[in-house]
């Protein structure tokens, strides 16, 4: 993995934990030394990633994306189409949550950020494991999107709207 692709990755694990993560875990999960982890966590926090650095490992204190929500809706054919498109035009799919009549709001964190990350996904979707939570929504779902700019959130917006997979809020 590359250097950028991993330090992408290493900020989607940070932003998906509310605790903090150890520096083993992340070599781990990352397949580096913690030596690459300590010079990766250094160049996040210049990119402008507020990250803590504690005992108990790092916190992603407050990050610097815009995020927005949208509420979509389309066939389980068309995920793999809805993902690729965020993700191609800089955007992180951080959640999917639905509104459930009797339970209310049932969230499930992504962190998709990466080709690799969607294929990882729909991996565990096709084989079976599980299914997909807007299914028991009809097709209707959010998903919290992050990006680093508003024009890049505007950008995909209207690229979901362009495909049918935006559904007006009332």
């Amino acid at each position: 993995m590359k250097a950028e692709a991993r330090r992408k990755e290493l900020i989607g694990i940070l932003l998906s934990e509310a605790e903090p993560v150890s520096g083993a875990v992340l070599s781990e999960r990352l397949g580096v030394s913690r030596q690459i982890i300590v010079q990766d966590i250094s160049m996040v926090k210049a990119m402008g990633y507020e990250i803590l650095s504690t005992h108990r490992g790092y916190l992603l204190q407050k990050s610097p994306l815009c995020e927005r929500v949208f509420k979509v809706r389309h066939t389980g054919a068309q995920t793999e189409d809805e993902l690729t498109c965020i993700v191609g035009l800089g955007g992180i799919v951080a959640d999917v949550f639905v509104w459930h009549k009797v339970y209310g709001r049932i969230t499930a964190p992504l962190n998709i950020c990466s080709f690799h990350h969607i294929a990882q996904f729909l991996e565990g979707v096709r084989s079976g494991k599980s299914v997909e939570l807007m299914s028991i929504t009809g097709g209707y779902h959010y998903h919290t999107i992050r990006a680093e700019t508003e024009e890049q959130l505007d950008r995909i917006g209207r690229v979901l709207d362009e495909k049918g997979y935006t559904v007006p809020e009332l």
